[in-house]
């Protein structure tokens, strides 16, 4: 009798040709080529010189570990990494549980909900550069700003904003996560979607009210889109360079220098020819600590997303 095995054909070269092989490498080929010299070739040349000394212009210098020294001898980073992981924590105090309310409060609307969910998105679709220059406004510390003449309706005294440095970080936090909950809203929008509706039905029947739906219906059901826009937000905190470069640029008194903008500020603004050694260095070791701290939190949550 023959087994299921012999029957199987032997995979030649030949036969993956005559299945089509050959065709669909040729068709992949384009992409393969324009991902690798437009991805791969810069992380390679970022790795080989974050071990040189350069300025792009003359040749470089092999100095091995030297930039990384530099780096965590350098006190800025440490005032860096400091301030990266504040932003991080208070972007996801304040901007990770938002829109997931915003949007259980938009799934229970019966009324003008492609409005609200419009609104909501709406920020999404502004410019970056142009949002921050127009929050920059806003924040104008003087007693006629736009934020500080609200508060004064309320008999609030005028607040220093991004002028400050305790108040300088919450600042950008805010605005940070004005910008981007209007995705993260629309993503929690459609998971709602697929929660079964007999669940509410019987959780609405014993009577729960819509935060005890919330809490033994919604969210177990949304434990893997919750993870996953979890990790997604703690990157995205640990690469922020978009707010502290327009609104402060650091300040006041490195308050706001973040890692990314240290990156920055060693390739464009430390030295004459800059010091893209330890712009390279300090940028392998941030992608270096995601990477670790993406393989570390997959791990930890794969149970649970899952069961």
């Amino acid at each position: 009798m023959t087994n299921a095995a012999s029957r199987t054909p032997r995979r030649t070269p030949l036969t993956w040709v005559r299945r089509g092989g050959l065709s669909t490498l040729v068709f992949l080929l384009p992409m393969l080529v324009v991902f690798g010299v437009f991805s791969w070739t810069p992380i390679v040349e970022s790795v080989v010189m974050s071990f040189q000394h350069t300025n792009l212009v003359t040749a470089p210098e092999f100095v091995g570990w030297a930039n990384f020294s530099a780096v965590l001898a350098d006190p800025t980073f440490w005032i860096a990494v400091r301030n990266t992981a504040y932003f991080a924590v208070l972007a996801l105090i304040f901007g990770y549980p938002l829109p997931l309310i915003a949007a259980v409060l938009l799934s229970e609307t019966r009324r003008m909900r492609g409005v609200y969910s419009v609104l909501a998105y709406l920020p999404v679709i502004i410019l970056p550069v142009v949002a921050v220059l127009l929050w920059k406004v806003f924040y104008d510390a003087s007693p006629n700003g736009v934020f500080n003449t609200i508060l004064g309706w309320f008999g609030i005294p005028p607040q220093p904003w991004i002028q400050d440095a305790t108040t300088a970080m919450p600042s950008l936090v805010l605005q940070a996560t004005w910008a981007g909950a209007g995705a993260t809203v629309i993503i929690y929008l459609a998971a709602l979607r697929s929660v079964p509706p007999e669940l509410y039905d019987a959780a609405e029947v014993d009577g729960a009210s819509i935060w005890q739906k919330v809490w033994h219906v919604t969210l177990p059901q949304l434990r893997g889109i919750l993870f996953i826009t979890l990790i997604l937000q703690i990157i995205a905190t640990a690469q922020v360079f978009l707010q502290p470069f327009l609104f402060t640029g650091g300040g006041p008194n490195n308050a706001t220098t973040t890692i990314l903008l240290l990156i920055y500020q060693y390739a464009f603004q430390n030295s004459l020819g800059g010091a893209y050694g330890k712009a390279t260095a300090l940028s392998l070791m941030l992608a270096v600590f995601l990477a670790v701290l993406s393989i570390v939190y997959f791990r930890i949550t794969r149970r649970w997303s899952t069961e």
